[in-house]
């Protein structure tokens, strides 16, 4: 293991989380926060409780989730995407690194960006709403995991996409509306039953599901389900990520 190279790759992707601290920080955090504001704070005063937990903190596992996923995806993929576009791509592969050891240096900068802006916005969230966490150590592995597995997503994005729009239609045009029509809102217990039914079929929900279970001990599904549909999701990434490299896709050409 060239841990060398490694740390190499992953310094270079925090030095430039600490260049863009308003946009790779602020900005999320002044998003989410507006949604504590207006759910929380205006609009959840004014609601009754879900599950025995008042509605401003019954959506902070949701709001958190929501900004976890889309920057571990914005943060690999314009990580790997700007080598490509500047073409210094070459050289990362030319290097004496492997590629598990590529993947480690982008994916663990962003996991690790994405894990700190998470407990950030929980900090934040402290200001606006009062909440308790039930299992601390499982929240934070919930976040850990989801982290790695959304950059992981997000890399693959980074190499297939070809142009500076491509990185913003799956992370806009799909997981957006996977999030917020995964519970982020409202218990999918509240649906009909028709609904409830369809909206196992959302990937979001079992995330949002076990991270609300690891803050109040409630989930719409079993934590067990959500632990094994996480670490499904993670599978197929870290497949996805070794054919592209056992192929070349979008590498080599």
């Amino acid at each position: 293991m060239n841990l060398y190279g490694v740390r190499a790759i992953y310094n270079f992707e925090m030095a430039r989380m600490r260049r863009t601290l308003m946009q790779s920080v602020a900005s999320p955090v002044i998003s989410t926060s507006l949604y504590f504001v207006v759910f929380g704070s205006a609009i959840g005063s004014r609601m009754g409780e879900i599950n025995d937990i008042s509605y401003g903190a019954f959506i902070i596992p949701g709001l958190v989730m929501l900004s976890l996923l889309m920057q571990s995806i914005s943060n690999a993929s314009f990580g790997i995407y700007m080598p490509k576009f500047s073409g210094t791509i070459y050289e990362v592969l030319s290097a004496p690194v492997s590629y598990v050891e590529v993947v480690l240096g982008y994916v663990g900068a962003a996991a690790t960006k994405s894990v700190i802006l998470g407990v950030i916005i929980l900090m934040t969230a402290r200001l606006f709403v009062d909440y308790e966490v039930l299992h601390p150590f499982w929240m934070f592995a919930f976040l850990v995991l989801t982290a790695i597995t959304f950059s992981l997503f997000g890399f693959i994005i980074g190499i297939w996409a070809d142009g500076f729009e491509k990185l913003q239609i799956i992370p806009l045009m799909i997981v957006t509306p996977l999030v917020f029509l995964g519970g982020t809102f409202y218990s999918i217990d509240m649906l009909p039953e028709i609904w409830q039914t369809i909206s196992l079929f959302n990937p979001v929900v079992y995330l949002i599901s076990g991270f609300r279970w690891a803050f109040y001990g409630v989930s719409d599904v079993h934590v067990g389900i959500s632990v094994g549909m996480t670490l499904l999701f993670l599978t197929a990434c870290m497949v996805g990520v070794w054919w592209i490299f056992k192929t070349g896709y979008r590498l080599r050409s």
